[in-house]
């Protein structure tokens, strides 16, 4: 995810000279990918196991990849009616926020995007994915629950 991050950021501003669209849009949707991979690690450490745990590469991948974008933004935007910390508010709303602004960049025929703006996103990002990493063990199992599963009644 730090990857994506400092490719993002790369893309952004890596030269002294104004980046053209084509990088902005491209950094914008590095930004949010590295918070979907965030997620979709935190699902998959979360119930199968991290690294350093015995675990199965094939059911921790199978989980890893159980995320889906609509679905994982339309439990972001439920999040704070149950009672999750604010780091776990702070990424889902950070989520949200992107997958739209990705939306943009990645589908609009025309956007004008800001390298300050696009640099500000990707400190969002980073410090989101920074927030949700250091949250408590049993509030990111009970975030990545809430996200992967539907809630009944």
């Amino acid at each position: 995810m730090l990857e994506l991050i400092e490719t993002a950021r790369e893309l952004a501003g890596g030269t002294p000279h104004r980046p053209r669209q084509a990088d902005l849009r491209c950094a914008v949707s590095a930004a949010y990918y590295a918070l979907f991979h965030c997620m979709m690690r935190t699902c998959a450490d979360s119930f199968i196991g991290t690294a350093g745990a015995q675990r199965s590469h094939a059911a921790w991948q199978q989980v890893y990849r159980a995320l889906d974008h609509g679905s994982c933004k339309n439990r972001c935007k439920e999040v704070d009616r149950f009672g999750f910390p604010q780091p776990i508010l702070d990424f889902a709303n950070v989520f949200i926020e992107m997958q739209e602004k990705r939306h943009r960049a990645d589908y609009h025929p025309s956007p004008s995007l800001i390298r300050n703006e696009v640099m500000a996103d990707i400190e969002d990002c980073e410090r989101a994915i920074g927030r949700l990493e250091s949250s408590k063990r049993k509030d990111k199992r009970a975030f990545a629950a809430f996200v992967l599963f539907p809630r009944r009644a």
